[in-house]
């Protein structure tokens, strides 16, 4: 099973180890390191033409974590997963 992102992007489903909301996760000074340390090796990804809603924390085949940006809300990814949906 696979969990589309946006962008025509997808994700095997057994990868993803989390979905976060932007919003409520960036307000904590850890998160926002995280999220920085792994711009800076180049492991996120932008998936998204908007301002992103979420971020997909991945399984990297090599390269540790992969961390997905996503226009799509967690809810949408959420019931996505649920009804393995490609809309």
């Amino acid at each position: 099973m696979y969990l589309h992102l946006g962008q025509s992007v997808v994700v095997p489903y057994g990868d993803v180890v989390g979905l976060f909301d932007l919003d409520n996760t960036t307000s904590s000074h850890l998160t926002r390191r995280m999220l920085e340390r792994a711009e800076r090796e180049g492991r996120v990804v932008n998936v998204s033409d908007d301002l992103p809603k979420s971020f997909v924390v991945c399984r990297g085949r090599d390269r540790g974590m992969v961390i997905y940006l996503s226009q799509l809300s967690t809810a949408t990814l959420k019931g996505r997963a649920e009804n393995n949906s490609f809309e």
